[in-house]
């Protein structure tokens, strides 16, 4: 993966999430968080997990990330405007769909 590709995912990635390490770390720590998502044998959702990953992906240094990182990055970037735009109508503060899109680092009230 060339430089040009790197900063193109990473500024999309960016981009689509706009949730502190800090933040999504505390809200992947809630029983909303838990509780929403595809659930794996582990009985972990699939956008859970994720969102463990995206924290460390957001404490690592651009210099560290790995092609891997970047990969993960990409399907963020891509789940993120995906379920954006499923936007269900009317007040979406405490809906499943933004708690989904909390897990992946994306609170759409923000």
């Amino acid at each position: 993966m060339d430089k040009d590709e790197q900063k193109s995912i990473a500024d999309d990635f960016d981009d689509a999430v706009n949730m502190t390490a800090s933040e999504l770390e505390t809200w992947l720590d809630t029983d909303e968080s838990k509780d929403v998502g595809q659930k794996d044998d582990g009985g972990e959702s699939t956008g859970h997990a994720s969102g463990r990953r995206i924290v460390k992906i957001l404490q690592k240094k651009k210099a560290d990330l790995t092609d891997s990182d970047y990969a993960h990055m990409k399907k963020v970037t891509g789940y993120v405007s995906r379920h954006s735009s499923q936007r269900p109508s009317g007040d979406v503060t405490d809906t499943p769909w933004r708690y989904s899109l909390m897990n992946w680092g994306h609170d759409p009230k923000k």
